[in-house]
């Protein structure tokens, strides 16, 4: 598939400091691409030097097949950008917010397009102080879209935002990617990348970590068995192996979820007792956060792509 970001040892410093070292990833058409780590990780910077807002200090980087410092102009008609914090006048309506944004974007959606994919239209009249915080959100993406972006930066989309708005977002951003809109999505709520992203990268203190396709890369992952132990009964009596203790909680990382489950209900059933509280569920982003903060990796990021084991070293 055409690559619509392509980044190559990307470095951005500040002063001494190195915000972003040696990123390299793509970012396919139509994909939705999760860039994902902790505060200070560098993930904004990087997206600030996709949108043309930063200038890389060594490595490339295209956008839409074009430099997006040098063809700026260029390269902003063909993406919209939602950041963390926008600029509005707290007195304009919604309505009169987009109006006025309408007239800086060539061939711009109606505004009521625009506010029926924010779900902002009931508020089309609401002065924008009056807004809750995910309301705001929700406005800064109806700005976003106004151009029918090619490539579309999402940076904390649904910070703010109830549980219903926030599933109503994942919709929108999901049909936009089904119409060929590529997305590269910054997001604290793991299960919002888990669910939305095809692929993604994990970085930390400027590198990346992990990288790869999202369901490949948890499917590679360790599964996890969890239950209360049954009174009497040791972790060493168990049929499959106890990882960690939480109280009375055995708590069994495995590679194969189904023997696992099958052995445990087995042991269980010869037993004639009762695993109370049976979890079992394949890995998730939590669980590749948390091996990654142990400083294991594991299989996952031995396997992905251009996987930097420096930046993996200085996770711990």
């Amino acid at each position: 598939m055409t690559a619509v970001i392509q980044v190559s040892g990307l470095v951005k410093r500040y002063g001494d400091h190195v915000a972003v070292r040696g990123v390299s990833f793509e970012v396919a058409q139509g994909e939705i691409f999760a860039l994902l780590g902790r505060n200070g990780a560098g993930k904004t910077t990087t997206m600030e030097v996709l949108a043309g807002f930063q200038r890389p200090d060594a490595g490339t980087v295209r956008v839409l097949g074009l430099d997006p410092v040098a063809d700026r102009e260029r390269v902003r008609r063909g993406v919209g950008v939602m950041l963390q914090e926008a600029g509005f006048f707290p007195d304009l309506t919604v309505a009169a917010t987009v109006d006025s944004w309408r007239d800086f974007v060539p061939a711009a959606r109606p505004r009521d397009e625009a506010l029926e994919l924010a779900g902002l239209t009931g508020k089309a009249r609401t002065r924008v102080r009056q807004l809750s915080g995910g309301e705001k959100r929700r406005l800064d993406l109806a700005l976003a879209l106004l151009g029918r972006p090619d490539l579309l930066f999402l940076d904390e989309p649904t910070t703010g935002m109830d549980p219903e708005a926030r599933r109503n977002t994942w919709e929108v951003v999901r049909g936009l990617a089904r119409r060929g809109t590529s997305v590269l999505l910054t997001t604290h709520y793991l299960d919002e990348a888990q669910r939305l992203a095809d692929s993604m990268a994990i970085m930390d203190r400027g590198g990346i970590v992990a990288r790869g396709g999202m369901a490949e890369t948890l499917a590679s992952r360790t599964g996890r068995v969890a239950f209360e132990l049954p009174a009497g009964v040791e972790p060493a009596e168990l049929p499959i192996p106890v990882t960690a203790l939480d109280g009375r909680t055995a708590i069994c990382r495995v590679a194969d979820l189904d023997t696992a489950a099958r052995d445990l209900m087995a042991w269980a059933a010869a037993r004639g007792v009762r695993p109370r509280g049976l979890e079992v569920r394949q890995a998730t982003l939590e669980d590749l956060f948390l091996d990654l903060a142990a400083g294991d990796a594991g299989p996952a990021a031995d396997e992905a792509d251009g996987v930097d084991k420096t930046d993996d070293k200085e996770v711990a």
